[in-house]
């Protein structure tokens, strides 16, 4: 699933590539079921004729501000996929919207699972507000992250995919922040001392920024994988230190590393180093 960096990089190639002032001619969706709401053929009609203003990131959402007063949603979830094409260029099979722009483009939203989804809004913050703080915002401090832990008595790994608690985490970054900071997956928050939240809290900014660097972390080549706007693959995979590294030795201790299951969801780590 794209987590924080795969959707920033999203993001920052789509303000790059001149979306921010391109109008809306026209939306259309060869699947109802991207639309979360309003209902498909409302989406297409509040969609005619809209300005695009801006686009940005708020956790693993694509926020399009519209001259409206609307917001479009996107949750790319597993596999949605964005591209910018030419209007009569060949369509991808998996396609599931597009929006045809007033400069002889379409911006096309594929997903091979069907996952991803389109909520189209006048009040962005019914969605936006229930999602915990962005962890690479300067207003987000140890001292904040240290707060947050106080009292909680969760494991450390689904504390961190809890969107609630803290925004833009998947998995991913998840076992590279914990990895990094020496904590096990399975530490439960209100253990940690101070000086341990601090290390968790630098290695969460540290792994997210480097995800961002490198645009990404595309794992595997098939059609599911993660891909950058133009179809380019994320470089992140190379910088990964424990995570779909099973077996192999830990870059810190020569450790194997381990894959168990925490919460239901597959977890890598360094039982030496973690422990």
């Amino acid at each position: 699933m794209p987590e924080l960096p795969e959707v920033e990089t999203v993001v920052r190639e789509l303000r790059a590539a001149g979306l921010p002032g391109r109008r809306i001619l026209r939306a259309r969706t060869s699947w109802a079921g991207v639309v979360d709401r309003p209902a498909a053929r409302a989406f297409r009609r509040r969609l005619r004729g809209a300005r695009i203003e801006s686009v940005t990131r708020r956790a693993k959402y694509i926020v399009f501000r519209l001259s409206t007063g609307d917001a479009l949603l996107a949750h790319l979830r597993m596999t949605g996929r964005f591209s910018l094409d030419p209007a009569r260029s060949p369509r991808d099979a998996h396609e599931r919207a597009a929006f045809e722009l007033d400069d002889g483009r379409e911006l096309r939203f594929s997903d091979t699972r069907k996952f991803g989804r389109f909520h189209l809004t006048a009040d962005p913050g019914g969605v936006l507000d229930a999602l915990g703080p962005e962890p690479l915002d300067r207003a987000f401090t140890a001292g904040r992250l240290r707060a947050l832990l106080a009292g909680r008595r969760a494991m450390l790994k689904p504390l961190l995919l809890n969107q609630a608690f803290l925004a833009g985490l998947g998995n991913i970054y998840a076992d590279e922040a914990l990895w990094d900071a020496g904590l096990g997956p399975r530490r439960h928050a209100h253990t940690l001392r101070a000086e341990e939240s601090k290390r968790l809290y630098r290695a969460i900014r540290r792994v997210l920024r480097r995800g961002v660097r490198n645009m990404g972390t595309t794992l595997g080549r098939g059609l599911t994988a993660y891909r950058r706007v133009r179809g380019q693959s994320g470089a992140n995979r190379s910088r990964l230190r424990v995570f779909r590294r099973t077996g192999l030795p830990c870059p810190r201790c020569g450790e194997p590393i381990r894959r168990i299951v925490v919460s239901q969801r597959s977890t890598h780590f360094c039982p030496r180093c973690q422990g």
